[in-house]
């Protein structure tokens, strides 16, 4: 009867160990959009809410990665990010013409000089054009800047980050990266309001078009085979161009 008792006891103790503590349904660190490479994935598990990491999908860096099978980088490759070329004093504003509409956004220059020049030098020199949305999950953010087309692809450089000062809130742009100060050409529209950590520089916000950003948050997804997450769209969003306005 004693050891019945005794292994019964064990038995509790392996059983409460396995369960763990109940996880939060709060967006963590590791729910954010996610840069991240077909080999070494920083993107979330099933359970976890995307990141550019923890939020958005370049590869292990924003560094400009071979494709499978050898295959060079798609879209144009630079040696180093660009010198500054901005006046932080002046405003700048961007309107994205995509294939469901046009939105305009604010770029914080005064708070973000060095990502705002980032983005500016890159849609003047037409790196955006014809670069598709693909990462999209309704009710968090829509995902783009990766020439490549499937979060693994940038620039060839990265450049580190920038404080966050402001929330995530609706239409917030914000770059995508795989870690600390693995900035490059990826970012994204936060859909709705969430409660992302300050990891993902934020460089403006939707000021028109936010029907636009719906009507790309609405298309239909599937599950990604790479990242095991639903938000492989199924229906193709092309950046057609990014014009920048300037005063």
């Amino acid at each position: 009867m004693h050891m019945l008792r005794y292994w019964t006891a064990i038995v509790m103790l392996v059983v409460l160990a396995a369960c763990g503590t109940p996880t939060s349904t709060t967006l963590t660190a590791t729910e954010a959009p996610a840069i991240t490479a077909p080999e070494t994935t920083t993107t979330p598990e099933e359970e976890v809410v995307p990141e550019a990491t923890a939020g958005a999908e370049e590869g292990t860096s924003t560094e400009a990665t071979t494709a499978s099978g050898g295959a060079q980088p798609a879209g144009k490759q630079y040696a180093a990010a660009p010198a500054m070329s901005i006046d932080a004093n002046k405003t700048y504003t961007a309107a994205i013409e995509t294939t469901k509409g046009t939105i305009r956004a604010e770029l914080y220059a005064k708070d973000t000089p060095m990502t705002v020049n980032n983005f500016v030098f890159l849609a003047r020199d037409g790196f955006y054009n014809d670069v598709k949305f693909h990462r999209i999950i309704k009710g968090f953010m829509v995902q783009t800047g990766d020439p490549q087309g499937d979060g693994t692809g940038g620039p060839g450089y990265s450049f580190e980050d920038e404080p966050v000062t402001r929330e995530y809130e609706r239409g917030t742009l914000a770059m995508a990266n795989s870690g600390p100060n693995t900035n490059g050409s990826q970012f994204f529209i936060v859909h709705e309001a969430t409660g992302l950590p300050k990891n993902y520089t934020i460089f403006g916000k939707v000021t028109e078009g936010l029907d636009v950003l719906d009507a790309i948050a609405n298309v239909p997804v599937e599950t990604n085979p790479m990242t095991q997450e639903a938000s492989d769209p199924q229906e193709e969003v092309l950046i057609k161009g990014i014009t920048i306005e300037e005063s």
